[in-house]
């Protein structure tokens, strides 16, 4: 059995998946005397700096010789997910924080630009309860799911497919990529049933089937489709549907090399207590014993659960990553290092 492999957040070896070698480079300092140090470090180095403008061309305080050694680098790893479908969850802290948003966003067109094809799932809670309580409906939740009457129900709908999707859309748009937005119900991509504990859950799903064929078209013109999580039944229903297995059962679904989970946890620990003990790598035999263990557990499970049964449909890797930490979705596909930890098969 594979067990969990505990890195420091420095690490500088490379994966089991064909990371790239080391070579050299210049190093990020103004004398730009060549070093041989691991390949991603200057890409780490720059994601990680507090400004957000870091990649921005007009922050005329980087001088162009890093800045073009910046993407340079970056080159092993655009051609690894080159025409490669990336599924993204979007939600948390990253959805809260004005300027997380912006990095994400900015990171979404980016990656676009370059050539992956990204798809992008999100949720919407804090927005949610912020309408319910300006309608004196008092949010309420089981065992970590939003329980959903008839009229959460429609402000569920109204918020995360009017309100949010088009919001993140216009974001996309004006960063220079084109977004569509969706839901699961249009054209029928997900496909809703009640959950099994619908009669204390209300209008929360769980979801039958997905059909990604209204998606094709939009990814293979270069369009990024961002997808809010509700879903009807075969009656018409709307339901409420968890992102995080919408994500998980839509990259299933489209083949896709990768899934990400943005969230607001470092990744999983192998001690709860203490963020240095991040596991950067983990396969599904690894998460299990840790679930068993009781080192992963609250709502971390239904989140590596998601990512365990989109590997076991296919999909290459689940990472579950910061989405605290600005330019963390370059940090994992543009870097060795990664932001978080990642699942394998």
């Amino acid at each position: 059995m594979l067990a969990a492999k505990v890195l420091p957040l420095s690490s500088s070896g490379n994966s089991s998946l064909g990371r790239p070698p080391n070579h050299y480079h210049f190093h990020p300092n103004l004398n730009f005397k060549p070093t041989t140090i691991n390949k991603s470090q200057v890409i780490t180095q720059c994601l990680q700096s507090p400004s957000p403008s870091v990649l921005d061309s007009s922050d005329s305080s980087i001088p162009p010789q890093l800045r073009v050694n910046i993407y340079s680098e970056s080159l092993p790893f655009i051609q690894k997910f080159r025409g490669k479908t990336i599924v993204v969850k979007y939600g948390g802290a990253a959805m809260k924080s004005e300027s997380l948003q912006s990095s994400v966003i900015r990171d979404l067109v980016l990656l676009s630009c370059v050539g992956l094809r990204i798809v992008f799932v999100h949720g919407g809670g804090p927005e949610i309860n912020h309408w319910l309580t300006r309608l004196n409906i008092q949010p309420n939740f089981l065992n970590g799911l939003r329980v959903t009457d008839a009229s959460t129900m429609e402000i569920v709908s109204m918020v995360l497919v009017g309100k949010v999707n088009k919001h993140l859309v216009a974001l996309i748009n004006k960063a220079g990529a084109t977004a569509v937005g969706l839901s699961g119900i249009d054209g029928r991509l997900f496909t809703a049933r009640p959950n099994p504990n619908s009669a204390q859950l209300g209008f929360v799903g769980d979801i039958a089937t997905v059909d990604p064929s209204v998606l094709f078209p939009l990814i293979n013109t270069n369009h990024i489709p961002v997808i809010a999580s509700v879903a009807a039944d075969e009656e018409g229903q709307s339901y409420n549907i968890n992102a995080d297995t919408a994500a998980g059962e839509l990259a299933a679904a489209l083949g896709a090399e990768k899934l990400i989970l943005l969230t607001d946890v470092a990744g999983i620990l192998e001690d709860k207590e203490d963020i240095g003990s991040l596991v950067k790598e983990i396969d599904i035999k690894g998460v299990k014993r840790m679930v068993d263990e009781g080192k992963i557990a609250g709502g971390m499970i239904p989140k590596v659960s998601c990512c365990v049964r989109a590997i076991a449909q296919g999909v290459r890797t689940a990472s579950v990553i910061d989405g605290r930490l600005p330019h963390s979705l370059l940090l994992e596909i543009l870097t060795d290092q990664g932001a978080g930890t990642m699942i394998t098969g």
